[in-house]
């Protein structure tokens, strides 16, 4: 297993947190170390999103129940018919991550991540996207995946696809175990341009060299930050604003209208974290804890 240098947390002069972690995979330096490509990764790099299916797989496991399975996909349903997010979902799912990470050794974290990414992720890649990430490692730039997740189990993902590393979410740990407090803010649209900003800063990228990929018009800031933008799987809004700006288009779906798996990963995020919130704390009472 591919161990991740310990994660990267930086801030800028207007307070912006941003974290990230790289895979043992990736050589230290590229032949192009000034370009580098950003993928999201619910529905642009994977079907559906990714703390569903780490959902799904705690579920197999008995820490969740059918029936918490059941009231998130009936939410899920709703914010996919809404298609729309507000302020008060991001508090909410802010709220839940921190529910949700407490008291979990990172390691343990990172192992379940392992599990069900093979056992319930690793099929849902967009064979595609994957091939778009290797053809930039194979020039020699380095590849990232930009999600809300927390960026360990964002590390997982990019060491079993073969990538650079992850941006994402920072929990704050101590002693090995999660606090239960984040260190910033979820990873979610404007945060994504400004963790690759500093990203960049740090790493000696040149925005205007590097690419980025997305499904969705909450990433338009990302999209915007680099020299090129490439919609992937694009939802309505981010193909009206794809072909305003020229920008390139990937759809990898099938079906005459490409209908999406799963919610946008923000909408996904809180309810999702709010899901597997309930189910441990059930499980813990179920084994007295």
């Amino acid at each position: 297993m591919a161990r991740s240098r310990k994660v990267t947390v930086s801030t800028d002069a207007e307070g912006h947190t941003a974290g990230w972690a790289e895979t043992d995979l990736a050589p230290a330096t590229a032949p192009d170390s000034t370009a580098a490509a950003f993928f999201d990764v619910d529905n642009t790099m994977m079907q559906g999103a990714s703390i569903y299916w780490f959902a799904r797989g705690l579920a197999s496991r008995n820490y969740l129940t059918t029936g918490d399975l059941a009231r998130f996909a009936w939410q899920q349903l709703r914010f996919r018919l809404l298609a729309r997010e507000h302020a008060g979902d991001m508090s909410l799912a802010k709220e839940a991550a921190l529910a949700f990470v407490q008291g979990w050794r990172v390691h343990e974290v990172e192992h379940l991540a392992e599990e069900i990414f093979d056992e319930m992720m690793a099929p849902r890649i967009w064979a595609g996207t994957h091939r778009l990430a290797q053809r930039h490692l194979d020039s020699g730039q380095r590849v990232w995946l930009v999600s809300a997740a927390p960026v360990e189990i964002g590390r997982v993902i990019a060491a079993r696809l073969g990538l650079t590393g992850a941006i994402g979410t920072v929990a704050e740990v101590v002693d090995g175990a999660y606090t239960g407090r984040l260190v910033g803010d979820l990873m979610h649209g404007p945060a994504k341009a400004e963790a690759v900003t500093q990203l960049a800063a740090v790493e000696g990228l040149d925005l205007t060299r590097c690419a980025a990929y997305s499904d969705s018009a909450n990433d338009l800031p990302l999209l915007s930050a680099v020299g090129r933008a490439v919609a992937v799987n694009p939802d309505g809004s981010l193909l009206r604003q794809a072909r305003r700006h020229g920008w390139e288009v990937r759809d990898f779906r099938t079906g005459r209208r490409a209908v999406k798996i799963a919610v946008p990963s923000t909408a996904a995020a809180g309810l999702v974290v709010g899901a597997v919130t309930a189910g441990l704390a059930l499980q813990r009472r179920r084994r007295g804890g």
